[in-house]
């Protein structure tokens, strides 16, 4: 079908309440509009669904879409449900869960025409019967979710996907869209050839999480140090990934009597506990669940505020999926990943008696995660890098290593005395034999094979043991040496590491990448570190008491209707009810992410508790909040608190806007002036250096802030720039002033 561009932003606007898209997802809709097949490679919270809702909301037909998630089924349902109003025969699932009498009504619906999307689990689609119905129906296109299912060179392989485009030609001929998350060229090229779409258009999106927060700690007092993370973020929803069953239920103990509201989540656990504890974190009766890997990949809740792996993944790409899992809406979203070398040793323990070939595999995968977790650059670099995306910021801002450098330091001569020793034994030998060797320490394994004795006992005492081992886990990442996994770990020197000591190159080697078991201050900096991510991501200028009855409304609400809360509204929706206080549903479709059908279906309660809140506070709604359907002066205004709060650059929004900077600076200064609190640290610490900052805010201080900015211009002018001098001011406004 045909579709204008006006046309397709009114379904986006009265459905989905957004009033732009994501991304590549226009191209992507307008393309299936277009009957042509696509693929689709975006990251997790990227807007994969809309690429398919949407379409099949305006095309003629069904759409059926390829799940491997039951457990996700239903909640994609309801969501599709709560945004069309008055249609609950609008999106259905077909899968084991459903009865005869389920079966029948939902095959109504869709001979009625009645129903624009239909989730199928492939085994369901692969049964005759269900087969033989589909041919009855016009189906609109076909969306093969999770498509990396497909491949099996993919990390979550399954069988029957490999049967979808058999079963496609039997049921009829129709556009194909594939969305994945990850996949590797290698992968891409498998799904594209088994689907049979070959010359489908190709669309990747950049797999950068911009307001993901990434850190790796020492495990060092883990346990701990969750509760006092979890504690300093009180009611926000999170999930903690244990390696082991055993550890996932310690965990939740744990958690549970230090006052936090935690439960397990495993596969050795009955199959009515699992879908209880997941449905009372969804429903947000619980705040963090703990979990193995079996967590997560059926969950659709956009408000995931952190993701902690107690235990390092088995690979960068399960942990890249895993942290997606937080801050899906865009909000902020804090990943902290506990890592040790002994982990590591039981993660090589386990691949031991298995297939060579599959050693090989599993040791390239387990290299790379230890290099991600160890190195000091930018860890959002480094993911970025892994699936092939260059990432050419210096410093992101938003990760331990560019928030905290780690020391470097040239470690030739270091690595040559490690390698030197290698080579000088008859045998191999583990990591921290080696070390204890170059350190001096005289263990009891040590004097067993003599190497006290040895010329290199000794030979670095003036470093640590531990120093040591973090110059040869460094080695092992840079492929100078390397460790044999069938015998647990004896390390050798590479033919590379062999070249190194011909003719040695420089290694910048970090210093000692482990945090002092002593030493609190640097715990202290780290919780600090985090702190400040999470705080830089938050949207600003919300009325925090509006917004805390806004939730419990929600949460009400959603308990009653037997929904999840995000649902009704999502949290960008709820900050911008707590900026903008709307009073009539004509307003509040105007808040991020509310539709029509969402501000007719659930928005009565909302303006009502927001009108009494009003009245109450006795708060005056200043003219340019008032929400107004025609374009204007106060919309504009919130159309730059709303690029502001989801952290754009000022120079896109000016660019957004159709402004110049001193002009979108002219706006956000009489935003600031009417009270209103934005946060515009993501940019300003980008721009501006810090002992700046720290001058001008002292002169902001020692003078009346009342004064006029051509005071501070006239008196600053000579040291500082313009835009330096107004960007300071706004923030001392906003942090101190207000």
């Amino acid at each position: 079908m045909t579709a204008t561009s006006e046309s397709i932003h009114r379904t986006l606007k009265d459905f989905f309440g957004f009033d732009s898209f994501k991304g590549e997802q226009e191209q992507v809709i307008r393309s299936l509009l277009e009957g042509k097949d696509c693929f689709v490679l975006m990251p997790t919270g990227g807007g994969k669904s809309l690429c398919y809702q949407l379409p099949a909301l305006m095309m003629e037909g069904t759409a059926i879409v390829v799940s491997p998630l039951i457990a996700l089924m239903k909640n994609q349902v309801d969501a599709i449900r709560g945004f069309v109003a008055g249609n609950e025969s609008v999106a259905h699932f077909f899968n084991s869960s459903l009865n005869k009498q389920q079966m029948d009504e939902v095959k109504a619906d869709l001979r009625s025409g009645k129903t624009k999307i239909l989730y199928v689990a492939p085994e369901s689609l692969a049964k005759g019967e269900n087969v033989a119905f589909l041919k009855t129906i016009k189906v609109s296109f076909y969306a093969v979710d999770e498509a990396h299912c497909i491949s099996e060179w993919g990390h979550d392989f399954r069988p029957e996907y490999r049967r979808i485009r058999p079963i496609v030609d039997t049921i009829g001929n129709a556009p194909i869209i594939a969305l994945t998350a990850t996949a590797t060229p290698k992968v891409q090229s498998d799904i594209l050839k088994t689907l049979g779409i070959p010359d489908a258009l190709v669309f990747k999106s950049s797999f950068n999480r911009p307001n993901l927060y990434y850190e790796v700690k020492d495990k060092l007092d883990a346990d701990k140090d969750i509760v006092r993370f979890i504690r300093q973020n009180p009611g926000k929803s999170g999930i903690v990934y244990c390696l082991s069953r055993r550890k996932v239920e310690e965990m939740a103990q744990f958690l549970q009597i230090n006052g936090i509201k935690a439960l397990p989540y495993h596969a050795g656990l009955d199959a009515k506990v699992r879908a209880e504890n997941q449905d009372k974190f969804l429903m947000e009766d619980v705040d963090v669940i703990v979990a193995t890997i079996a967590f997560g990949m059926g969950i659709d809740k956009p408000d995931i505020r952190f993701v902690i792996h107690y235990d390092i993944p088995k690979s960068v790409e399960s942990y890249y999926q895993e942290t997606g899992r937080a801050g899906r809406d865009g909000q902020e979203g804090v990943c902290i990943t506990y890592y040790s070398y002994k982990d590591i040793q039981k993660l090589e323990k386990f691949m031991q008696g298995k297939p060579v070939a599959e050693q090989e595999i599993g040791k390239q995968l387990l290299n790379e995660v230890v290099a991600y977790a160890e190195s000091s650059q930018c860890r959002r670099k480094l993911l970025l890098g892994y699936f092939g995306e260059d990432y050419l910021v210096d410093n992101c801002g938003l990760c331990d290593n560019c928030l905290h450098p780690k020391k470097v330091f040239d470690g030739r001569l270091e690595m040559k005395l490690v390698l030197r020793l290698i080579l000088s034994l008859k045998e191999h030998f583990k990591l921290e034999h080696l070390a204890a060797i170059l350190a001096g320490n005289d263990t009891a394994m040590v004097k067993s094979y003599n190497h006290d004795k040895i010329q290199y006992f000794g030979a670095g005492d003036e470093h640590s043991e531990r120093f040591w081992a973090a110059v040869i886990h460094q080695g092992l990442i840079m492929h100078l040496m390397d460790k044999e996994i069938e015998s647990y770990g004896l390390i050798h020197v590479t033919e590379l590491g062999k070249q190194f000591l011909e003719n040695p190159w420089p290694l910048n080697l970090v210093e000692d990448r482990q945090f002092s078991s002593v030493d609190t201050d640097d715990d202290d900096d780290d919780e600090m570190a985090a702190s400040a991510a999470a705080g830089a991501m938050r949207g600003g200028g919300g009325d925090a008491q509006l917004l805390a009855l806004l939730k419990d409304l929600r949460k009400d609400l959603a308990h009653k209707l037997g929904l999840q809360p995000w649902i009704l509204f999502g949290d960008p929706a709820l900050e911008d009810m707590s900026i903008l206080y709307p009073i009539t549903i004509e307003e509040l479709r105007n808040c991020q992410g509310v539709g029509e059908g969402k501000a007719k279906k659930y928005g009565k309660e909302f303006v009502a508790l927001i009108a009494k809140y009003v009245e109450e506070n006795e708060i005056e709604r200043p003219d340019d909040f008032v929400v107004k359907t025609t374009a204007g002066k106060s919309d504009r205004k919130i159309k730059i608190i709303s690029q502001i709060d989801r952290r754009l650059a000022l120079d896109d929004i000016a660019h957004n806007m159709d402004m110049d900077m001193i002009d979108l600076l002219d706006e956000i200064e009489s935003i600031v002036s009417t009270g209103t609190k934005l946060n515009l640290n993501y940019y300003i610490n980008t721009q501006i250096d810090d002992f700046i900052i720290d001058e001008l805010f002292d002169w902001f201080r020692s003078e009346s802030v009342e004064g006029t900015l051509d005071e501070a211009l006239g008196a600053l002018g000579s040291d500082y720039s313009e835009t330096e001098i107004r960007l300071c001011r706004l923030k001392f406004l906003c942090e101190v002033a207000s």
